[in-house]
């Protein structure tokens, strides 16, 4: 039985951590608000760099479309299906890449010591690190992957109904908040590592070209390890299978194309975990 003193210090340490969560989002919008005026200060510089980012990306499905030239299915997918999961993976790690895509240089402010100068002022580390040097360009990816996206839609019959309506957003944003989890757990790995960039790349933007194809042509046991060890089938393939009507990857049952958000959430609390548990394994450079 909980008597009232044990009650009340869970509710004041529930309001602590809601007030902490509240101040780092307080500190990560004006550190964003920061950087947008800075970028926006030299608009024709954020123009070119932002089409230059929407091209590169680009090439990414122009590659698909050229392989398509030569067949007419990719692992038993029509290029329309294709373009389906590219353009759900791309929205989906191009929200997470701007969001909290500046995380890859924790290394380096491990390396040099500036990782100091965020732990003395007053604001949590986790959103200061994540806002640095926020990219406003990184727009240009969510941008060619929507229009990916959008002549998916266009070309694929989908038989659509009220689950697979209500499933598109969900897909999205779960999608988003893994390569979000994925991008601060790789930066915890960094407190150790301190040069791991080449490692987190792998798991965010390996990932994200990984999930850009059909799971048919892959290994059965590389489809393992992004189901069961790095949750990143959730981003598209699970619930893809079930909006395509397609088998799903290792014969698992249907009801896991609904379970992205819960992943999402575990995902998020482990990277949140392993961020904590990196932050106090940090010893200053002394410089």
């Amino acid at each position: 039985m909980v008597d009232a003193a044990d009650a009340a210090e869970v509710t004041a340490g529930r309001v602590e951590r809601g007030g902490r969560v509240a101040e780092g989002l307080r500190a990560y919008r004006l550190i964003v608000a920061m950087w947008i005026r800075s970028t926006m200060a030299y608009r024709t510089s954020f123009v070119l760099t932002t089409l230059g980012n929407f091209a590169t990306t680009a090439l990414d499905f122009v590659a698909i479309v050229l392989m398509f030239s030569r067949v007419d299915a990719l692992g038993g997918y029509a290029l329309g299906e294709v373009a389906f999961l590219y353009g759900l993976t791309s929205v989906s790690f191009g929200l997470a890449d701007l969001a909290i895509g500046s995380m890859d240089r924790l290394g380096r402010r491990v390396r040099d010591g500036t990782l100091d100068t965020l732990l003395v002022r007053p604001a949590p580390v986790l959103a200061q690190v994540a806002a640095d040097r926020f990219g406003l360009r990184r727009l240009g990816r969510v941008t060619q992957g929507a229009l990916v996206l959008g002549y998916a839609l266009a070309t694929v019959d989908i038989d659509w109904t009220p689950a697979k309506l209500l499933l598109m957003p969900v897909m999205l944003v779960s999608g988003a908040g893994i390569f979000g989890a994925v991008f601060v757990a790789a930066a915890a790995f960094q407190f150790v590592a301190q040069d791991a960039s080449e490692v987190s790349n792998a798991f965010t933007y390996g990932g994200t070209t990984l999930l850009q194809y059909p799971p048919t042509v892959f290994a059965r046991e590389l489809v393992r390890g992004v189901t069961f060890v790095v949750p990143l089938a959730f981003v598209n393939w699970l619930p893809a299978s079930y909006v395509l009507e397609r088998p799903y990857p290792l014969d698992l049952p249907s009801w896991v194309a609904f379970a992205p958000p819960a992943v999402a959430v575990a995902c998020c609390a482990l990277a949140g975990l392993a961020w904590r548990a990196g932050l106090r394994s940090y010893r200053s450079t002394g410089s």
